[in-house]
């Protein structure tokens, strides 16, 4: 930690892809020191299914409310995205409701695109409310975030895109996530943004990674941890950003992947500036959110905890 803080300074991040509801206050305070200014969490699905709208409704207000605030609490600027998930898109009674409660959400402050959307079992259910969710992406003209399956990845990728043409969704508003050395080609080619999860031991390590940006270079290219309540990492961008700096990637295409690109991405929604973070208020750790605040009955501290980097 110590050497990733001393070798990053002064480098910006943003984490595109993160699910902070899942994670600690140290997370935060962690990420804040090594340079993540702005992350965005997508809704997704919780580990369990739900089985009522109303935790479904419950579930989005924490993502436009009070974890906006605790990530405040720490210097970070917080936004998601909002809708539907492909595993409980299945419940087809659930999903309805789900459905009619998503268009209240989107018009809100801080939501900066629909998502993450797209298939799981690659089921026609799962199709069905992927559309109908497109549908409502261009009614309010917000880019879409999609998840790809982690089974038959490539197919499920390939079948997303098509979908998204069918529908008349421009590539440049999509950002397909969860990608590997499988599908960045094709993703690459049809004009779609390129998103990777970096997880620890699956899916798309740092090395494959840094390999990537040394083939392809920067352009679409997105670097985020997807770090939830599973075996993740929410230093994953900053920790991405240290190993191409340790293997002489141009630092253009560092910031590209890791800050610019999720800039553009996302700045389409009209909610996602840059001058949000870098304009930022002084951290007032006392301030309470509908009476509750993040120390817990602890004095302030005056900085950030500088002893978490040793």
């Amino acid at each position: 930690m110590k050497e990733l803080y001393h070798k990053l300074q002064g480098m910006r991040f943003i984490d595109p892809h993160i699910h902070m509801t899942s994670r600690t206050t140290d997370d935060y305070e962690r990420m804040a020191l090594l340079g993540v200014k702005a992350i965005i969490e997508p809704a997704f699905w919780l580990g369990q299914p739900r089985t009522s709208v109303g935790s479904f409704r419950d579930y989005f207000n924490s993502l436009v409310g009070w974890e906006r605030f605790r990530a405040s609490q720490f210097g970070i600027k917080h936004y998601c995205t909002i809708g539907l998930n492909a595993k409980e898109a299945n419940d087809e009674a659930l999903a309805e409701q789900v459905m009619e409660i998503l268009p209240r959400y989107l018009q809100k402050e801080g939501v900066v695109g629909v998502g993450e959307i797209g298939f799981d079992d690659q089921t026609a259910q799962e199709e069905k409310y992927f559309r109908l969710q497109l549908e409502l992406a261009k009614k309010y003209q917000l880019p879409v975030q999609i998840h790809t399956p982690h089974r038959d990845k490539k197919r499920g990728t390939l079948r997303s895109m098509e979908i998204c043409l069918e529908h008349g969704l421009d590539p440049g508003m999509v950002i397909i996530d969860h990608n590997n050395e499988e599908t960045i080609e094709k993703v690459l080619d049809l004009g779609f943004w390129v998103a990777f999860t970096i997880y620890p031991r699956t899916k798309m390590g740092n090395e494959r990674m840094v390999k990537l940006v040394e083939t392809y270079g920067a352009d679409r290219i997105i670097v985020d941890s997807s770090a939830d309540w599973g075996v993740s990492d929410p230093l994953a961008v900053p920790k991405t950003a240290y190993m191409m700096l340790e293997k002489g990637i141009p630092m253009a295409q560092i910031e590209a992947v890791t800050y610019k690109n999720a800039l553009l991405a996302y700045g389409q929604s009209g909610q996602f500036e840059e001058a949000d973070w870098l304009q930022s208020q002084p951290i007032d750790k006392a301030e309470l959110y509908g009476g509750n605040g993040v120390l817990r009955g602890q004095n302030p501290q005056e900085e950030l905890n500088k002893n978490i980097i040793e």
